[in-house]
């Protein structure tokens, strides 16, 4: 008797596992990729990013043949960029280059990868590390695509991560000046001078490294 009443609860939960996946599927049926993708605009349009997101990962995952699937791709990065989920944004597109590495979009994908690091961008007194990929990413750009819409508009943006970088290393020179270590401080206002000439901190840099020039021969003398 024990054993039939398990058979029986086995067999009861069998079926409610079986329409429960007829129900899921069914739904799925009822959703076509031209909804979804409708749907997903639609939420995009509106800044409802994290629907659009749903509906444009439902599209990639129920209809990975369609003709939207590209776009349903495309878009999920665009979300998650608009969401501040920079890392999966940066993900998103990388993969998007790898599978459609001649697709129409991708000056614009490298940089929108670019902005996910330059929208991180911090202080000089913080560390550079997302200015560097920000820049990186910007020169690839330009190198690959230079006539690109996308290459011309990045120009603003490669000056605003020189002058951070530039900035970082007077602040760091400026940092080892005050605690008399003029040879590691001179080496970052050199610095200033060598990488970036353009921005507008060589005059700082040429009066600090005067200064340490100064403050090594007086050490010397003594």
């Amino acid at each position: 008797m024990e054993q039939k009443i398990k058979r029986f609860l086995l067999v009861c939960i069998a079926l409610s596992m079986v329409c429960s996946g007829c129900a899921i599927f069914k739904k799925k049926e009822t959703e076509s990729a031209e909804e979804l993708v409708r749907k997903g605009m639609e939420q995009f349009n509106n800044k409802n990013y994290k629907t659009a997101l749903e509906h444009f990962e439902k599209l990639r995952d129920w209809y990975p043949f369609s003709k939207y699937a590209i776009l349903a791709e495309l878009k999920i990065a665009d979300s998650h960029y608009h969401l501040k989920e920079y890392e999966d944004a940066i993900f998103a597109y990388e993969e998007f280059i790898e599978l459609h590495p001649r697709n129409e979009a991708i000056p614009y994908v490298i940089y929108q990868i670019g902005r996910c690091y330059f929208d991180r961008m911090d202080t000089i007194d913080r560390d550079q590390s997302v200015t560097r990929k920000a820049l990186e990413t910007f020169q690839r750009l330009n190198e690959k695509y230079p006539n690109n819409p996308y290459a011309l508009k990045v120009e603003k943006h490669i000056n605003e991560c020189l002058r951070s970088l530039a900035g970082h290393e007077l602040y760091v020179g400026r940092f080892y000046y005050k605690t008399k270590h003029y040879k590691a401080a001179l080496y970052r206002f050199k610095a200033v001078l060598t990488k970036y000439p353009d921005v507008g901190l060589h005059q700082k840099a040429l009066q600090y490294i005067s200064l340490c020039e100064q403050a090594m021969a007086k050490q010397q003398s003594n």
